[in-house]
């Protein structure tokens, strides 16, 4: 039959190999017979016959079999809209907007009639080009993905997916048995593009892209910008609406832009959900993420945590990675429900007053076959070079940050948990392997930058754009750096030279205080500088005290086995730990076990064993934590000069003999300052004379060695009244019993 496609085009189409199917497929116009027309082609492998239907007119013309694999085509003259206008604008228009259905009838003579996926307009505008090309589409996530749509009245999903490389890209899914022929897609080529309308695909469907790649491979891809996907190992993107979730949370929000994460009380709860707590008769015992809002935010209320920290929460393919190697950037989780259970999370922790921060990963992503590496066949968010584009330590893919579209993949990624999610901050893992090119790398297997150093100054970049678009966008929300090394200006102004972020945890404290805790008592006067080498750079940035998940793993043990001493001196030794990290200026971090003396070395099959609060020892752990989260809260001078030299004073941190530490917190205004006295010995110290900066009564408010706790219950309740005799080079002093192991806190509560 004649017809003006080649016959090569139509086998490259059928045998699903064509670059550019909408050539051939959709409206064209055509000049049949000395006159112009539109050819209507279809590609209906399924179909017995076809006809297209003009909506307008109501006109039906039969189509023609051009090959007996299924390729049809209708010409449509006059045009389908019943105009005599021969001109090119107004053919182009037409096209544009031609107003037609596909009728077919199968083998078994079902009608169906559908749009002609070919015959939609794009999704995306010129504007929308523009800030693509331009790696600035902070919205790229409505574009790009599955997108509910509705053209022309009739309601489907449009599918685009970046693949530059790609020979050609079908979608496949439920919708069309996962034959990817029925919906090859069109291309943009400027943009890299592939893009379809699919009339009747709906949410619920499961879908791939099916990539021919650069090499003449064909394989199956998840959605980088999915939603939703299958719970693993079943590896499917779902089709979702992410828009329809009636939020609650309108006064957080309020509150939350006018909230100075400088100033504020800041006590986390590090948490990994698939095993915080277990749900029998559950797959794997995963609870949902409505029961987990639940339980979980009853249970910071009681401890006093002002936020959680989620370890990842973005869909990944191995549950052993704890989610820091992920597939799914923009999809929550299947393990714990679709993607309005996780807003329901975040909306219930919000009304009870827990804000929510989740990990985040744009450093690195796995290998499996389904997700970003070699996504067309090359090297497209990765470096083609393994010595800047592979992860020596972890096996994993680096991100190329020095391209525009995979910079704007992740900067868009970020302001999507935020604006979708409205969650409250971003942990972004790994820093340290962000910035420096030769990190974990031997001599000869790095590539220097332009410059010759050894800085990663793309990762630099993108870096500091993710902070000023998240900070300009959403007052309130942090970020915070997980970042190992002593790079200046991490938590500083994008503005003042520094990375932009909110907060920068303090990974020397941590080290040097875990290991001087784990010395015996009696060899800890030789290591005093270990505490107090700290409060030389503690204000060098906004730093957060991190006693994360990392320091309970890999054969480390759980911080109270890492506590020397006997049984009661291993508890009290934790005491005197938090009491200590409570007190020292910083934000604080805790992960999940910690807060009542987890023995067992965490895992995530496991989790927390929760039968130990049947003892008094680790219900006695719990109750410290809850009340030193509770005194940050009600005492500013523990929280408002966290950043600021001018909220703390050394009283004395040189009594290395007596392995002992007092120094003074102070808050902004009238905050009246707290006084702390560790003991970093089980020796009873009484009658200990510390100066102080004021005279009055000195009420003491809280005690690591507290019956309630489990200690001893050496104190100085109700507390010290001042002598009037200089000491630590202060005009007064008090003298106070310090107990065994043990911190004691008091406030001047009546100056004289």
């Amino acid at each position: 039959m004649h017809t003006q496609v080649s016959l090569s085009s139509i086998s490259q189409l059928i045998d699903g190999t064509h670059e550019n199917p909408s050539s051939l497929l959709g409206p064209h116009n055509i000049d049949y017979r000395g006159s112009s027309a539109v050819a209507v082609r279809s590609f209906l492998p399924e179909a017995k016959a076809a006809w297209v239907i003009d909506r307008l007119s109501g006109q039906r013309r039969a189509m023609r079999r051009i090959h007996p694999a299924g390729f049809f085509e209708a010409i449509c003259d006059p045009m389908l809209d019943g105009s005599q206008s021969n001109s090119e604008d107004a053919l182009n228009n037409q096209l544009a907007q031609s107003k037609y259905h596909i009728q077919m009838t199968n083998e078994t003579g079902k009608i169906i009639e559908m749009q002609d996926p070919y015959a939609a307009p794009s999704i995306l505008t010129d504007f929308d080009r523009y800030l693509i090309g331009e790696g600035k589409h902070h919205q790229l996530y409505e574009r790009l993905g599955a997108q509910l749509r509705t053209v022309d009245g009739q309601s489907g999903v449009n599918f685009a997916v970046w693949a530059p490389n790609a020979r050609s890209v079908q979608v496949v899914g439920d919708f069309n048995g996962w034959d990817g022929r029925k919906h090859i897609a069109r291309v943009h080529p400027n943009l890299g593009i592939w893009e379809l309308f699919i009339p009747g695909a709906k949410a619920g469907d499961r879908y791939k892209f099916r990539i021919h790649s650069l090499h003449g491979e064909w394989v199956d891809k998840s959605d980088p910008l999915g939603f939703a996907a299958e719970l693993p190992p079943l590896t499917a993107s779902i089709v979702t609406d992410i828009n329809n979730y009636q939020w609650a949370d309108v006064d957080w929000i309020e509150r939350r832009a006018e909230w100075n994460p400088m100033h504020e009380p800041m006590n986390v709860y590090e948490v990994h959900l698939g095993s915080w707590q277990k749900g029998p008769g559950r797959t794997h015992g995963w609870l949902d993420y409505r029961d987990l809002a639940r339980r979980l935010a009853e249970y910071c209320r009681r401890m006093n945590f002002t936020h959680v920290e989620l370890m990842p929460v973005n869909e990944h393919p191995f549950s052993g990675s704890w989610g820091y190697q992920a597939v799914g950037y923009y999809a929550p989780t299947s393990r714990h429900g679709n993607p309005e259970d996780f807003m329901y999370f975040v909306d219930y922790m919000h009304q009870h007053g827990i804000g929510v921060i989740v990990d985040w990963v744009p450093a690195h992503f796995p290998k499996d076959g389904h997700g970003l590496r070699r996504f067309d066949g090359s090297a497209l968010y990765e470096h083609e070079d393994p010595r800047k584009g592979e992860h020596p330590d972890w096996g994993t893919m680096i991100f190329n940050y020095g391209r525009n579209e995979v910079r704007n993949f992740l900067v868009a990624n970020a302001l999507f948990w935020l604006e979708k999610y409205h969650i409250d901050g971003l942990r972004v893992d790994a820093v340290a392997s962000m910035l420096y090119l030769d990190y974990s790398r031997e001599d000869g297997d790095w590539i220097p930058n332009q410059y010759g150093g050894r800085e990663n100054l793309e990762a630099l970049d993108f870096l500091r754009e993710f902070n000023v678009a998240v900070h300009e966008k959403y007052p309130g929300v942090v970020t915070a750096a997980e970042e190992s090394t002593a790079w200046p200006g991490v938590s500083r102004p994008t503005y003042d030279g520094g990375l932009g972020f909110t907060y920068k945890w303090n990974m020397g404290w941590m080290n040097d205080t875990l290991s001087y805790m784990r010395n015996e008592p009696i060899h800890r006067r030789y290591h005093q500088n270990e505490l107090t080498f700290s409060l030389i750079y503690a204000f060098t940035e906004n730093f957060m005290l991190p006693l994360s998940h990392d320091e309970v793993v890999h054969g480390k043990g759980s911080l109270i086995s890492q506590m020397p001493g006997d049984m009661w001196q291993k508890f009290a030794n934790l005491r005197l730990l938090y009491s200590y990290m409570w007190t020292h200026p910083g934000k604080k971090l805790l992960f999940m076990g910690g807060e009542f003396a987890q023995w067992n070395e965490w895992n995530d099959d496991d989790g927390p064993d929760w039968i130990l609060l049947d003892f008094a020892t680790h219900r006695g752990v719990q109750q410290l934590v809850a009340d030193l989260n509770k005194l940050v809260i009600e005492n500013p001078a523990l929280h408002q000069l966290d950043f600021n030299g001018e909220g703390f004073e050394w009283i004395d941190c040189m009594n290395a003999d007596d392995s002992t530490l007092v120094y003074i917190r102070k808050g902004l205004d009238d905050a009246p300052p707290i006084l702390v006295c560790s003991n970093f010995t089980p020796v009873v110290r009484r009658g200990y004379r510390v100066g102080v900066p004021q005279s009055g009564f000195w009420k003491e408010i809280f005690n690591s060695d507290g019956e309630a706790y489990g200690g001893s219950n050496v104190g100085n309740y109700p507390g010290r009244k001042t002598f009037g005799e200089g000491h630590h080079g202060r005009a007064d002093s008090i003298s106070v019993d310090l107990p065994p192991l043990a911190t004691v806190i008091f406030r001047l509560d009546e100056p004289a």
